[in-house]
């Protein structure tokens, strides 16, 4: 199973895991409820898993101008 991690503003690519021993747990994927899985993490017929995360620019970026948060894709 591939896990990748890809920034849910920018797409930018954050990393890639490819292990078949990591663990839901271990990734912390239980701790999320079932609306927070829908929203971040998705599946693909591959067996490929795609978490959506925030990079460290665009983190900054809505940090220092919170309004963007209010636009559909405020960094792309």
């Amino acid at each position: 199973m591939a896990i990748n991690y890809i920034c849910r503003h920018c797409r930018t690519f954050q990393g890639r895991i490819e292990s078949k021993d990591v663990s839901e747990t271990q990734l912390g994927f239980d701790s999320l409820t079932t609306e927070e899985r829908r929203d971040i993490i998705a599946y693909d017929f591959n067996g490929e898993v795609t978490v959506r995360v925030t990079c460290d620019h665009c983190r900054e970026a809505l940090e220092a101008h919170p309004e963007l948060s209010l636009l559909t894709s405020p960094l792309q």
